[in-house]
């Protein structure tokens, strides 16, 4: 079947049958690494599906497949996948169980010490000013503190995003298991083959964002304050520092920070890279952290620095365009984007005293309005092309981003040696 047909009868690229490379000879499995395994025999390629352990296995080829597949559109690997998915759920929910004991275990000493920290706090302070507080008194004024305390809100922020959401997620896994075998595989291919192909897809664009902000990030480490030096620093921007805006994305508050909107930027980026072409991956990005930015501004006095602007800009983008072209994607794939929003408007409200939630909803509108008026609604099950204008306008955004994280890196160099 030629790529027109497929695209006439509404067959996403990902669902043709050409959506993987062709089939080596014999039996065998491609891991994450893209490394081929032959096999001996059917029964060496079940016994190699139902033994992994680490999940390692992307896709399988048969002699009767003449492309490769996931294992589970193989006919007698049923069994293998069950016994595999059943060690899978179970490990993962162990695993996290374990993580949601050992930070409950941390939340817990930090808030106590933090408690009775307190107490002792007041009681000295009522003592030198000649004052008796009851353990009443001290007791409201120490849970007082406790909940306006920055760090038991970072060990708050910590244990939900680090044990308690995976540990969720685990469960739900394993609870999902009894539903996945009642109704069958075939129910779940279409999502396992969509987040299989956009795996093996290229995103040069998205590779390059990633190497500005690691370099930007690694100038971070040099000694001097780099948030003063390039981050959106409020008053400076209002004074007409405006360059701000494109260079405090490329910084970030701490390690976790940098790793998680890292984690976000590979995922997203890819995502909108295959579907709406690189053009637009960088446009979003620089439209997003704009607004966000100056959000920020208007409504956050602190000062910022991070990428969550161009990221949520990034989210809000393929919300609305995947839901204007519901072809391109199955709708279970789409639903992780909207838990991508509910969970960051969750993480922002627990975090509202060192989260920039201005930031994250001007980008996520943006992104929204931006897919909205660039992208109408289509039926069809083709990924838009890149046009010469979209071309242009792209790579003069990518421009702009190179440029961004030199200046921040040159502002950064500069704060060390004037320091």
């Amino acid at each position: 079947m030629t790529q027109a047909t497929d695209e006439i009868a509404g067959s996403p690229v990902w669902a043709r049958d050409e959506a993987f490379a062709p089939a080596p000879q014999g039996w065998g499995w491609l891991d994450v690494k893209r490394r081929p395994h032959p096999c001996e025999s059917f029964e060496a390629l079940a016994i190699a599906v139902r033994d992994d352990r680490q999940c390692v296995i992307l896709l399988v080829w048969t002699p009767e497949h003449p492309r490769m597949c996931l294992p589970e559109e193989v006919r007698g690997l049923e069994e293998s996948m069950a016994v595999a998915r059943e060690r899978w759920t179970r490990d993962d929910l162990s695993a996290a169980s374990s993580r949601l004991r050992w930070f409950g275990i941390l939340l817990a000493g930090f808030t106590t010490h933090a408690f009775f920290n307190g107490m002792e706090v007041f009681s000295k302070a009522a003592a030198h000013s000649s004052q008796v507080l009851e353990m009443r008194q001290r007791i409201l004024l120490a849970g007082r503190a406790l909940f306006s305390s920055t760090t038991i809100g970072l060990a708050m922020l910590m244990f939900i995003m680090f044990g308690f959401i995976p540990w969720y997620q685990a469960r739900k896994r394993r609870a999902d298991l009894g539903t996945w075998n009642a109704i069958g595989t075939a129910a779940r291919v279409p999502t396992l083959r969509f987040e299989t192909w956009l795996e093996l897809q290229r995103a040069p664009i998205t590779m390059i964002l990633l190497g500005l902000m690691t370099l930007v990030g690694l100038t971070q480490l040099l000694p001097g304050d780099s948030v003063a030096a390039a981050g959106l620093v409020k008053i400076d921007y209002l004074k007409g520092e405006w360059w701000r805006l494109l260079t405090a994305p490329f910084l970030h508050g701490n390690i976790v920070h940098f790793l998680m909107n890292m984690a976000a930027l590979a995922y997203l980026g890819k995502r909108l890279e295959v579907f709406a072409r690189w053009p637009h991956l960088v446009m979003v990005f620089v439209f997003a952290a704009w607004v966000g930015g100056d959000a920020s501004a208007m409504f956050v006095k602190a000062n910022s620095v991070g990428a969550s602007g161009g990221l949520m800009g990034w989210l809000g983008f393929l919300i609305v365009f995947e839901t204007l072209h519901g072809q391109l994607s199955p709708r279970p794939a789409r639903r992780r984007l909207l838990a991508g929003v509910v969970l960051t408007a969750i993480i922002g409200l627990l975090g509202y005293r060192f989260i920039d939630n201005a930031a994250h909803l001007g980008g996520l509108l943006a992104g929204m309005a931006y897919a909205a008026i660039v992208f109408p609604k289509s039926a069809s099950a083709r990924r838009p092309d890149a046009t010469l204008t979209d071309r242009l306008a792209g790579s003069a955004a990518l421009a702009v981003l190179v440029a961004a994280a030199g200046l921040a890196i040159w502002h950064i160099a500069g704060a060390r040696a004037s320091g």
